[in-house]
């Protein structure tokens, strides 16, 4: 089961930046979201494709015009939090407030429910499990934030799957469809989204996604934006992670979906034999 998903945030919604974290930075820098998505819609229609867009509740009240295009072009819309902020900073009010107003602001755009979430950076880790209490709270029925390996924002090394599982906290169950990983040498890779799509060249995420029973992909708006401009003060390191491979990757999708099978998360739920999946108790 192949599922395809994008992020719908813009080039400068870049996490742990101090020049770029709050929408007072935001409202100096040139937007380029629409286009960006644009292109995005124009190939999934080209392929007949479906895909779930998780959009901030900021995109959806800035740009409202792009969500209803998004929508009525048949596509699910999720939830990826309000302001794009990293979710370990929050305490349990503020997390709250910011899941509570993106659900409204989508959908006050949109008319339909919002009952998928991910974490902005997949910041949705062990030590603030108790945010899957909130989401259940707030009628969310299925989660994308867990990223079972390290990585620079945390990640849920100790979730101990990468493949659709339940989890159960408090007496209650949500849903959750992790990032997908590959083991290489014994060391477990993730190659199906962001940077990671961006790095690998084509032939070694055919490689991978040929032995995958479950891929779990995650794209942005700016990962198909080589025009974009690029922000200051970051180190090589995230220099190199923000803006590798970005000129070259609307073709390598665009021979992903030549190649393989997507389907959108509400169809990947009804694809899942829920009873027969893993129940992970935190």
């Amino acid at each position: 089961m192949n599922i395809l998903t994008f992020d719908i945030e813009d080039w400068f919604h870049i996490l742990d930046n101090e020049s770029t974290k709050s929408e007072s930075q935001w409202m100096h820098l040139e937007s380029r979201i629409e286009k960006s998505t644009e292109k995005i819609l124009n190939l999934l229609e080209e392929n007949n494709q479906h895909a779930t867009f998780f959009c901030l509740g900021w995109v959806a009240r800035k740009y409202p015009h792009l969500l209803k295009e998004i929508y009525n072009k048949g596509h699910e819309i999720a939830s990826h939090s309000d302001m794009h902020q990293l979710l370990y900073e929050f305490n349990p009010k503020e997390f709250k407030e910011d899941l509570k107003r993106s659900i409204e602001s989508i959908e006050d755009v949109t008319g339909g429910k919002v009952k998928v979430y991910r974490a902005p950076g997949f910041s949705l880790m062990q030590q603030n499990q108790w945010i899957f209490e909130e989401l259940i709270e707030q009628g969310i029925e299925i989660d994308c934030s867990v990223f079972p390996v390290k990585r620079a924002h945390g990640g849920f090394e100790k979730f101990g799957t990468a493949e659709p599982a339940i989890i159960e906290v408090s007496g209650k169950k949500i849903k959750e469809f992790p990032i997908n990983t590959y083991s290489v040498f014994g060391k477990q890779i993730v190659f199906s989204g962001g940077g990671y799509f961006r790095l690998f060249p084509y032939f070694m995420i055919d490689y991978f996604m040929r032995r995958s029973p479950y891929v779990m992909t995650y794209l942005h708006p700016r990962d198909f934006d080589p025009n974009q401009p690029m922000i200051e003060g970051l180190n090589m390191i995230r220099k190199f992670k923000s803006y590798v491979g970005i000129k070259g990757a609307l073709t390598k999708l665009q021979e992903v979906l030549n190649n393989y099978d997507f389907v959108d998360l509400q169809t990947a739920n009804s694809l899942v034999d829920w009873n027969q999946s893993k129940v992970i108790k935190l």
